[in-house]
């Protein structure tokens, strides 16, 4: 079942040349653009003011790092090949790596950060959960993975957004409070312009 998923979706490509490229260019960069995004969040939050973007950023950039770590776990367990190792005759002009299969990195970390910006901002968190769909497509497009490497990469990073901010908030919440004390002092010259430009 799952290759002929696969299968399907890798005929449908092969039908539609330039759908790999534009995948392409989304899969290779989304996840390092998504993990930049979430450092990008702590900006929002005002110096010495409310800590939530700063929480949700800090609870992103664990959670993906978190899923990666469990990803590696896996891979050390199931050596899957990838479907064009298994598979004669699958259409992967863009991708050759030769690294385990299940589950997908990108997917697991793409999905650990939008998960856990969900959880703390629904609104911010569904432009992040849209990134990571694409970035979980793109791996289908291009080759690289069966669907159930993107799945499991969904679920690895539901679980580790979960066990982030539900279980380490109290150290995400200190480990917040100790880089604040070094970017409060960068960024409050900056908010204190941006405060006397508004009118």
């Amino acid at each position: 079942m799952d290759y002929r998923v696969f299968h399907a979706i890798n005929d449908f490509v092969r039908r539609h040349q330039g759908l790999d490229s534009a995948f392409n260019g989304i899969e290779v960069w989304g996840t390092i653009l998504i993990a930049l995004a979430a450092v990008a969040l702590w900006f929002l939050a005002r110096p010495r003011g409310d800590a939530k973007w700063k929480l949700t950023a800090a609870s992103a950039l664990a959670s993906g790092a978190l899923a990666y770590l469990f990803n590696q776990v896996i891979h050390v367990a199931w050596d899957r090949p990838r479907p064009y190792e298994s598979h004669a005759g699958v259409f992967h002009p863009h991708a050759h790596s030769t690294d385990a299969s299940f589950p997908s990195d990108h997917a697991s970390a793409a999905f650990g950060i939008a998960f856990a910006v969900f959880m703390f901002d629904r609104v911010a968190g569904s432009l992040f959960l849209g990134a990571a769909v694409l970035i979980g497509s793109g791996r289908l497009i291009v080759g690289a993975h069966y669907p159930s490497d993107v799945l499991a990469g969904v679920l690895i990073g539901l679980g580790s957004a979960a066990i982030v901010v539900k279980l380490a908030g109290p150290v995400i919440a200190r480990l917040v409070r100790l880089v604040e004390r070094v970017t409060d002092p960068l960024l409050a010259p900056f908010w204190r312009r941006r405060l006397r430009a508004e009118p």
